[in-house]
C-alpha cells in the first residue's frame, strides 16, 4: 500500500512538472489567513494567502482587492476564493486582503463629497501598501518574489490598484519599490498625467463599454452632474489603455461590447485563461505586447 501511495505521489510530481509553470495547473494550494496591520486591540486588517505547495523557490504574488463601493464586500467570498485558487495553482502566490471600508456610512454616489470619495481611493491604496511591505518584510514565512508583485482588484478595488501605481504618493513602501503588472477590472483612475514611460507597467483591463457606474473611457463617477456633490471626473479603462499605448508601453484591453458595471467581477471566472496569459507573456516573459479583445455582451 505504502510502495503504491509513494507511486502516486511521484507520478503527480511528475504530471506537474510536465505542465508550464504558470500556465497550467501545476500545484496543490494552501490557504492560511494572516493579520497584517494592526490599528488597536479591536482594528485590525487580515488578508487570506493562497500558497501553491509544490513550489519551493520564491514565487511570483498576485494580491487581489475586493469591490463593494469602499463600503462593503469580502475578502474570501465564494468568487474571490475561487479566483484566488485558480491562479495560485498556477504556481503564484495569491494574497486577498481586506482593507478599511470608510464609506460604510457615508455612501458611494453623487450625494457623496469629492473629497470624501478620493479619501476612499486614498485609504485602500494605504492599506494596500501595508499588506504587500507585510509580505515582503515576512520573506521566511512567504517566500515571495518581491520583484514580481502584481496587483489586482475588481470595481473598488480596481480603483485602488490603479490608484496606488499611477496616483497615490506612496510613503510605505520602498521609493525604488515598482509593481510588476496591474489587472483592474472595472476601475478607473482620477488622472492620467503620473502615466509616463517610467512610471507604467504592464496593465490589464477590463471593462464594459456602458459601465453606468465606472465610465469606460472619460466621463463623471456615476455620471453624476457637475452640480452635484460627488461630480468627480474619471479616466476608465479605455482612457488608461489609449495613454499606455501613446507611450509604446505594454497594456492588454479587454472590452466587454454592450457590458453594464455588472460585469465588474465576471472576468474573475470567465476570464482566467486571458489573465493567465496577461501574468505570464506579459508580466513573467516581459513580452510588451498591446493587446485588445471585445466580445459581445
Amino acid at each position: 500500500m505504502r510502495l503504491k501511495l509513494l507511486f502516486i505521489a511521484f507520478f503527480i510530481l511528475q504530471f506537474s512538472l510536465a505542465q508550464t509553470r504558470y500556465l497550467d495547473s501545476v500545484s496543490p494550494v494552501l490557504k492560511t489567513t494572516h493579520t497584517y496591520h494592526t490599528f488597536s486591540k479591536k482594528d485590525s486588517l487580515q488578508l487570506d494567502f493562497y500558497k501553491p505547495t509544490l513550489i519551493n523557490e520564491p514565487t511570483p504574488l498576485l494580491v487581489y482587492v475586493h469591490g463593494g463601493g469602499f463600503s462593503g464586500g469580502q475578502r474570501d467570498d465564494a468568487n474571490s476564493v475561487q479566483f484566488a485558487n485558480r491562479i495560485a495553482e498556477r504556481g503564484y502566490a495569491v494574497a486577498s486582503i481586506s482593507y478599511r471600508l470608510i464609506m460604510k456610512k457615508l455612501g458611494f454616489d453623487c450625494n457623496t463629497k469629492t473629497e470624501n470619495k478620493i479619501e476612499a481611493f486614498n485609504t485602500a491604496s494605504e492599506d494596500l501598501s501595508l499588506a504587500v511591505k507585510y509580505l515582503i518584510d515576512n520573506d521566511s514565512l512567504f517566500n515571495i518574489n518581491p520583484e514580481k508583485i502584481i496587483i489586482s482588484g475588481t470595481s473598488a478595488g480596481g480603483e485602488a490598484v490603479l490608484n496606488l501605481a499611477y496616483v497615490y504618493n506612496d510613503n510605505i513602501l520602498p521609493k525604488d519599490f515598482k509593481f510588476a503588472g496591474i489587472i483592474s477590472m472595472a476601475g478607473a483612475i482620477t488622472t492620467l498625467k503620473y502615466i509616463d514611460k517610467d512610471k507604467a507597467i504592464p496593465t490589464q483591463l477590463f471593462h464594459g463599454t456602458n459601465d453606468n457606474l465606472v465610465p469606460y473611457h472619460i466621463a463623471a463617477h456615476h455620471y453624476c452632474s457637475p452640480e452635484s456633490d460627488g461630480y468627480m471626473i474619471l479616466y476608465g479603462s479605455r482612457a488608461i489603455a489609449d495613454r499606455l499605448k501613446g507611450l509604446g508601453k505594454s497594456y492588454y484591453m479587454f472590452s466587454i461590447h454592450g457590458g453594464t458595471h455588472s460585469w465588474s467581477g465576471i472576468p474573475m471566472h470567465r476570464s482566467v485563461s486571458e489573465v493567465v496569459d496577461f501574468l505570464y507573456y506579459d508580466v513573467i516573459k516581459d513580452a510588451k505586447r498591446q493587446t485588445e479583445r471585445t466580445i459581445g455582451f
